[in-house]
């Protein structure tokens, strides 16, 4: 009996220890590429992408509830509402491609946004200019197999460095800063250009920022962040802002402790945040501002430092690049996603011609007399308008389809005028005129893709100019500062 039990354990034993590597794997591999990393060609994680999806789709150009769009993602993301709620919260408060509406929380105060039946959203112009074209778009089945949801969207701009990204997965973290609007945009128009080029975070929460260690965003750089700190009168300091990532609640905390601790010397702290950050510092008596301005940084987190790790997911693996690199992908990307739009552009153009040249010679030719004769089958009437097409088959850019007959003769038989032709012929000038340009473009694609890029920045820079400033910061003793 004890034989067996024996026999039995170590054979379930080794069952499991199997499953278990098979089956973490297999989890592993879903969190890393399903959940938690972004893909390199539109910076977005899934669930982010499938919330910009079902927006596109509800998209009427009004504001939508947040709960509705939470419902219409659900179509495409496998996953609780809970977990889509918060990641489009997340992409609001970025205020690039989510308009927003309501109380949609506020990133320097930690405040949570209302709950998803009071708050409004849609996508923002931007959004609909640089992350949708359905002729360019990969599609694949969603999760059950209804619907069909983008494997990608086809983005022309760096997403990715502009909003930054975070994520943990099973031995993996990705850690990629936000950056510029603008600089990215100046950044991308150089690389286009063969010029050197040079990226540094930048924080909508402000403050100031060291990039002496920051090494392109590659792990194991780091930087430094600091808040604005002002002397409003020798017994009041005021702090501006936050560091990125940081709270007003937790910056307070982390001045009550050092307080507390006898790192520096304060009567009061008060928040008077509201539409800007600030927060009141009372002094001690006879404690000087200056060494006071030093200790802050030294012992709270009114200085953090923050280490990047850029990590992304270029076909279905896991790559560490650096955001020059990263930037390089996007600005390639773009050129790519740009040629192919016109060649369909092209392709259209061609059809359009090709039909109406065919329209033309069809009426000023008078072809479609062959309408009017007594053919004995519908088929018969075919062939003689594709024979009474023959003489002028050398004028067009393609063969005639059958297809292309019986579109002309759906056309209303009626009696043609001067003017009709007239209409036809500036039409083909028109659309010659359109192929030429498209094929301009092609030809000069770089110098194409910079002015793409520069329309981007006239139309939506402003307002987007750097808001944390670079600095060089001061090496701060702690003993020295220590009140």
């Amino acid at each position: 009996m004890a034989k067996s039990i024996k026999e039995d354990y170590t054979h379930s034993d080794a069952g499991i220890s199997g499953q278990y590597k098979t089956w973490f794997l297999d989890y592993a591999s879903y969190v890393i590429l399903e959940r938690a990393v972004p893909a390199v060609e539109d910076g977005l994680k899934p669930v982010q992408r499938r919330i910009l999806h079902a927006m596109k789709e509800m998209d009427d150009g009004r504001f939508n509830k947040v709960a509705n769009i939470i419902g219409q993602s659900m179509q495409y993301h496998p996953h609780g509402d809970a977990s889509i709620g918060d990641a489009l919260v997340n992409l609001g408060q970025k205020e690039l491609l989510i308009e927003t509406q309501g109380n949609w929380g506020d990133v320097r105060t930690g405040d949570e946004a209302a709950a998803p039946r009071y708050i409004e959203a849609r996508l923002s112009k931007f959004a609909l200019e640089v992350a949708f074209n359905n002729k360019t778009t990969n599609w694949q089945l969603s999760y059950d197999g209804r619907k069909n949801e983008p494997v990608t969207l086809p983005m022309k701009f760096p997403l990715l460095l502009a909003q930054g990204a975070e994520g943990i997965a099973v031995g993996l973290a990705t850690k990629i800063l936000p950056h510029n609007f603008c600089e990215l945009i100046e950044a991308t128009i150089k690389y286009y250009k063969g010029k050197k080029i040079e990226l540094y975070p930048d924080f909508t929460t402000g403050g100031m920022i060291d990039v002496t260690n920051y090494n392109n965003g590659i792990r194991g750089g780091k930087v430094r962040v600091r808040a604005r700190i002002e002397e409003s009168d020798k017994k009041t300091l005021l702090i501006k802002d936050v560091p990125y990532g940081t709270t007003t609640t937790q910056l307070i905390e982390s001045i009550i402790k050092a307080n507390d601790n006898g790192k520096i010397k304060i009567k009061k702290v008060t928040d008077n945040t509201a539409a800007a950050v600030e927060i009141s510092i009372d002094l001690a008596p006879g404690i000087s501002p200056d060494i006071t301005i030093d200790a802050l940084y030294a012992f709270t987190d009114c200085e953090i430092s923050i280490s990047p790790n850029a990590c992304v997911i270029n076909g279905q693996k896991p790559e560490f690049p650096g955001v020059e690199d990263l930037l390089k992908v996007s600005a390639n990307n773009t050129k790519e996603l740009l040629k192919k739009e016109l060649e369909i552009k092209l392709k259209e153009l061609q059809e359009k011609w090709h039909y109406t040249s065919l329209e033309k010679i069809f009426f000023e030719e008078k072809i479609y007399k062959e309408l009017e004769k007594k053919h004995e089958t519908w088929e018969k009437v075919i062939i003689a308008i594709d024979k009474a097409f023959a003489p002028y088959k050398k004028q067009l850019k393609r063969d005639i389809t059958r297809e292309d007959i019986l579109k002309l003769t759906e056309k209303p038989v009626r009696r043609i005028y001067r003017l009709d032709i007239d209409e036809l012929n500036e039409q083909i000038k028109a659309l010659e005129e359109n192929i030429k340009q498209v094929n301009h473009d092609l030809e000069h694609l770089t110098q194409y893709a910079i002015i793409y890029y520069e329309e981007l920045l006239k139309k939506y820079g402003k307002g987007r100019e750097r808001k944390t400033e670079i600095k060089l910061f001061d090496t701060i003793q702690a003993k020295a500062v220590a009140i």
